[in-house]
């Protein structure tokens, strides 16, 4: 039997690619319109006072510009990944304007990050990003364990997964240190893990 992580180094080399030939096929004006908010159960998760962290999204993504304008709106406070370098520990900062990237830079791995003099934040729901996700709430990142070990570090933020529906499989290799998600979002789907 081969070894969790061979398992998913090849996993995720199928699902990137099935990822950006999904994406690629979008209608700009189909995708301009996904994700733009977030469905009423998920938005609930955000009461007065909570914070939202996001990701800001790479290319074939799922986007998430419309969840924190919805959130913004809503008056809760956006948060983004922060890394100080590659190495360092991932944190999360401020994003004060979702409107706009003024006040954001290419981090260490590519992303646009708040500036560092962004003040430091802890989100209460976290969305994050995924390679691939199984319906049972099991996540499948790129493989740097950023959001693994702040979940854990951080067992009170609710953490849910935005994903394309072509990112669904059946099962997945997991780890000790894989942290589950309380749901995931597709452009069709809301998978709640049990």
């Amino acid at each position: 039997m081969r070894h969790p992580l061979d398992q998913k180094k090849a996993l995720r080399a199928g699902l990137r690619k099935a990822r950006r030939a999904h994406v690629a096929a979008l209608d700009p004006r189909v995708r301009a319109l996904i994700f733009m908010r977030p469905p009423a159960a998920v938005a609930a998760l955000a009461p007065d006072g909570a914070s939202v962290g996001l990701y800001h999204a790479l290319p074939d993504e799922a986007p998430t510009r419309g969840y924190a304008k919805f959130f913004a709106e809503q008056g809760r406070p956006i948060a983004l990944p922060w890394f100080a370098d590659k190495d360092a520990p991932m944190q999360f900062r401020l994003w004060l304007d979702p409107y706009d990237d003024e006040g954001l830079e290419v981090g260490p791995h590519g992303a646009l990050q708040p500036a560092a003099d962004a003040p430091e934040a802890e989100p209460d729901l976290v969305f994050v990003p995924l390679v691939g996700f199984s319906a049972d709430g099991a996540r499948l990142g790129q493989g740097g364990g950023h959001y693994d070990r702040w979940l854990a570090a951080n067992p009170d933020a609710t953490a849910l997964g935005l994903g394309w529906d072509c990112q669904l499989v059946e099962d997945l290799p997991l780890e000790a240190h894989d942290q589950p998600l309380s749901a995931i979002i597709t452009p069709t789907r809301l998978y709640e893990a049990s």
